[in-house]
């Protein structure tokens, strides 16, 4: 292991202040589940690491006055899909952060650090995207909000700038949706993803089907996608005929490569398959 300084602020303007002055040399830590293998194996070479873990707010787990889901960064996997508020609300997302690694890593991985990571396989943000939500960002210039959908530029990158880092998630209530979350691995459980499929639904007299639809789709694109042409067609048509083009129109929608673990033409299949099975499923419970 490397050696590097651990700095422990007490406030967000020191954090920042901090993440500025050693810029590119610091990397702000909570959970530590990536970080620390990265620096062993020789991928970052910190001087600095940031603990924000205990900066406020950042174990914030509660619904706001305006029915939202108010996610601090450093709040933990676990705590999300163990939270029977957010089990009963927003189960797509307790599905979601439910699938990361195993039990034992999810005690002490985080959202927010999960969503920083901005890998592609990354499983709690394809539920985040469906549900609308955003992120706040604190940096030099003060606070700031970001749809999740922009915070994703690439793998491994994000919209984070020169002293920013990432506070909290604000997930919207959606009434009388239903979700459903589908993750195809090497193993059953514990493994990243080859590819996931998040399929929120709910009801809406406004379109032709009777219901509204998000897909959002992971590890098959530079960052998590949504599949529009897919959602629009649903909004049309939820019979056997609709739900087989929607499919189709969400594995055209994927861009996967081939690599080590899985091959595209594979992972585009499996779009196709695992997004049917989860609308089927959600229009059980919406009565589609």
């Amino acid at each position: 292991m490397q050696p590097f300084d651990y700095i422990k602020p007490q406030t967000l303007e020191e954090a920042s202040a901090l993440l500025l002055q050693h810029n590119g040399q610091a990397r702000p830590f909570a959970g530590c589940t990536d970080l620390l293998i990265r620096i062993e194996r020789g991928f970052v070479h910190p001087q600095v690491v940031v603990d924000v873990k205990d900066l406020p707010g950042v174990h914030d787990l509660l619904v706001v006055r305006n029915g939202d889901l108010r996610i601090g960064a450093a709040v933990t996997m676990n705590q999300v899909a163990l939270n029977p508020t957010v089990q009963s609300g927003w189960p797509l997302l307790a599905e979601g952060c439910g699938s990361v690694a195993s039990y034992q890593l999810r005690n002490r991985a985080t959202v927010g650090g999960n969503l920083c990571n901005a890998s592609p396989a990354a499983d709690s943000a394809p539920a985040l995207i469906c549900y609308g939500a955003s992120v706040h960002i604190f940096g030099p210039d003060g606070p700031r909000t970001l749809p999740l959908e922009a915070f994703f530029l690439g793998p491994g990158r994000t919209a984070l700038q020169a002293g920013e880092l990432l506070t909290a998630i604000t997930v919207p209530f959606v009434r009388g949706s239903a979700g459903h979350f589908l993750k195809l691995g090497r193993t059953t459980i514990g493994d990243i993803s080859l590819m996931n499929v998040a399929v929120l639904g709910w009801p809406d007299s406004d379109v032709p089907s009777g219901s509204s639809w998000r897909i959002a789709l992971g590890s098959v694109a530079p960052t998590v996608i949504r599949a529009p042409e897919a959602e629009r067609l649903l909004s049309q048509d939820t019979s056997p005929a609709g739900l087989e083009a929607a499919s189709q129109a969400a594995a055209a929608a994927a861009r996967p490569i081939d690599d080590i673990r899985a091959t595209a033409a594979y992972r585009s299949d499996m779009v196709r398959v695992l997004t049917r099975r989860g609308v089927e499923r959600v229009l059980e419970e919406i009565g589609g």
